[in-house]
């Protein structure tokens, strides 16, 4: 039986077409794309919910679509009409796309959204429903390790395996685009569990890392008013009276924030080699430099405070991109497994599931571990998408010499 369940227009176009016959009021979508309903009238707010538009013509000629903002429901995938669609009419369900499809004859009839995009490369992953639906059928049942189980303990151990491995072992890093503000600090993303990489971007899209601050500065996480003495002041709470950070302010407030945008832009200003001993020779230009300080792409620290990516002074206005990993369960898009870790998330499920339960042949449970720890290997190398071209790009630069 075949896997792939969309054709080219589905996939390539998000579009499925049907003809109506005077009788029937239902069509089903074979989308791997679930449809998401809001409202069938444009006039509610929840219309722009919808993840589709519906559009009709009487010969699918284009400039003679018309979208249908009215007289239908969604039950699941299948679509009913109010009243059966003439005999012969051409009916059109289109997903959001970026470019907003091609039946729409003004903008604001076009099916503006990423619902397609998001479904592209689709096929190289497995839901979380269906590991959970063949651990169940190929792992549980009379003559097998695991006899019997809830489901809901399967769905549990899939998860935490999602999660363990979203890490470091598969694909699970997003990049975020933010615009550094003047106040040089933006709220740690919502699906955040550590950081991989930070970036600011030149004029030419070039990446340049940006390194932890850490060894430079600090953000306080308590910082209280305090008397003459040292003591900190209560309010009529009896609480401690918290109040702004200096060292915060100090940071964010060095010489390189009087420096004019322009400057910043043009790479005049080349950042923390400056920031000990004289302009005129910059710290990162003296003999027996830092290594650590002797970088011009600025720095970033993380505010535990206010839970907060802060950076230095150099780097406002500019475009960052933060590479941070999640744990792969934030979203519903989120909730789905490289078939390459298929089997290792099988693995992960089993051991799992027999570890947790009394009475168990200790020596079942050492081999399913070593089972799991293999398959989590493998796929860590084939996650890793070593390519042989450019190990050899790489290593063509290996018999150069590096001159101090």
């Amino acid at each position: 039986m075949a896997l792939l369940t969309e054709n080219n227009r589905q996939y390539y176009e998000g579009a499925q077409g049907f003809r109506g016959d005077g009788t029937n009021v239902s069509f089903t979508t074979t989308f791997n794309t679930d449809l998401i309903f809001g409202a069938a009238s444009n006039t509610n707010i929840n219309y722009a919910l919808n993840n589709f538009k519906i559009y009709t013509s009487v010969n699918a000629i284009p400039g003679t679509w018309s979208e249908v903002i009215t007289g239908y429901t969604i039950s699941g995938n299948t679509i009913t009409f109010d009243t059966p669609p003439a005999d012969l009419l051409y009916i059109v369900v289109q997903l959001k796309k970026l470019d907003g499809g091609n039946y729409a004859s003004t903008p604001q009839e076009k099916a503006y959204g990423d619902a397609v995009e998001k479904n592209y490369g689709s096929y190289s992953y497995i839901s979380l429903d269906d590991v959970v639906n063949n651990f169940l059928v190929a792992y549980v049942g009379t003559d097998k390790l695991v006899t019997s189980v809830k489901r809901t303990d399967v769905i549990f151990h899939a998860k935490r395996g999602l999660q363990e491995f979203s890490y470091d072992t598969l694909k699970s890093v997003n990049k975020l685009e933010v615009t550094v503000p003047h106040n040089l600090s933006i709220p740690i993303p919502q699906d955040y569990v550590n950081y991989v990489n930070l970036y600011w971007i030149d004029n030419s899209g070039v990446k340049h890392v940006i390194m932890p601050g850490d060894g430079l500065t600090t953000n306080p996480t308590d910082v209280f008013a305090e008397d003459n003495k040292g003591v900190p002041i209560q309010d009529n709470f009896d609480t401690n009276i918290e109040t702004t950070s200096i060292t915060n302010d100090r940071w964010d407030n060095n010489f390189l924030k009087n420096e004019t945008n322009q400057d910043l832009l043009n790479d005049t200003i080349l950042g923390w080699e400056y920031y000990y001993g004289y302009p005129e020779f910059g710290y990162g230009q003296l003999f027996g430099l830092d290594p650590q300080f002797a970088n011009a792409n600025g720095y970033f620290t993380i505010d535990e405070r206010y839970n907060k990516f802060s950076f230095s002074a150099n780097l406002v206005d500019r475009i960052v991109v933060l590479e941070y990993i999640s744990d792969g369960l934030a979203t519903n898009e989120d909730t789905k497994i490289p078939k390459m870790a298929e089997e290792a998330i099988y693995a992960h499920i089993l051991h799992a599931v027999l570890a947790s339960r009394i009475n168990q042949n200790e020596y079942v449970i050492q081999r399913l571990k070593k089972e799991r720890t293999a398959k989590l290997r493998n796929a860590k190398i084939r996650l890793s998408n070593i390519k042989l071209n450019e190990i050899v790009q790489v290593m063509r630069g290996k018999s150069k010499w590096i001159k101090h």
